[in-house]
């Protein structure tokens, strides 16, 4: 539970679903509700629709295709985004996220928002929960056809995004993301230990992990004293 040296932090780069909000909304929808709505529309028998959508999901993971509701939409002859909405009730923050947000902006850190999330899902959430207000910019990968995990995307982000990576925090959930972010040079990184709050999973030794946000907003708001 190594904290951040903030001292050494100039920009913030957070990840969204799994780390600002939580992963239960996707995981729901993904694992649930897709696969009932689908048989549904096709007219299929439930288990076949199952298995159906688990075999194909698995086929494209680490890939652009794999986040994209575009390439789902064409693929499976469903509308994914009007799906996803027909869910949105499910989405919700991770707990504490809001209050790191609002003390990374009060302890003046640059704040980017680093998702493979498709624009459509990045803007539903935005509109229910609000957190754009927290942002200094948002990077999208489909924007470069590349996701978070895939060579070639930091070089990419810092393009359009530039920041200093021996200065720079980067949370996430996903390892392969996490290693990509290594690769590149990112000083800090940090793992979500739990993104999705109904699923307990194997922890990860190779990053340290983020239990909660709570101490973290703590030890910025510290920070701020010490510096007034």
């Amino acid at each position: 539970m190594q904290p951040p040296m903030w001292s050494e932090i100039d920009t913030v780069l957070l990840d969204m679903d799994g780390t600002l909000l939580d992963l239960h909304y996707d995981s729901h929808f993904w694992m649930q509700h897709l696969p009932v709505r689908y048989a549904q529309i096709h007219q299929l028998d439930i288990d076949f629709s199952r298995q159906y959508l688990e075999t194909e999901l698995g086929k494209n993971k680490g890939t652009i295709d794999w986040y994209c509701v575009d390439y789902w939409t064409a693929k499976l002859n469903v509308d994914i985004a009007a799906l996803r909405a027909e869910v949105a009730s499910k989405i919700s923050f991770r707990p504490y996220a809001q209050e790191f947000l609002q003390a990374l902006r009060r302890a003046g850190k640059k704040v980017v928002l680093v998702t493979n999330d498709h624009r459509s899902g990045l803007q539903m959430k935005l509109s229910l929960l609000d957190f754009g207000q927290y942002l200094d910019a948002i990077v999208v990968s489909h924007d470069f056809s590349l996701a978070k995990e895939q060579p070639g995307f930091w070089q990419h982000m810092q393009a359009i995004e530039p920041f200093d990576p021996s200065r720079a925090l980067f949370i996430d959930d996903t390892v392969a993301v996490l290693a990509e972010a290594e690769q590149y040079g990112i000083a800090q990184l940090r793992y979500i230990a739990q993104p999705d709050s109904k699923i307990i999973r194997e922890p990860n030794q190779r990053f340290t992990a983020v239990a909660c946000f709570s101490q973290y907003s703590k030890q910025l708001q510290l920070q701020l004293q010490h510096c007034q």
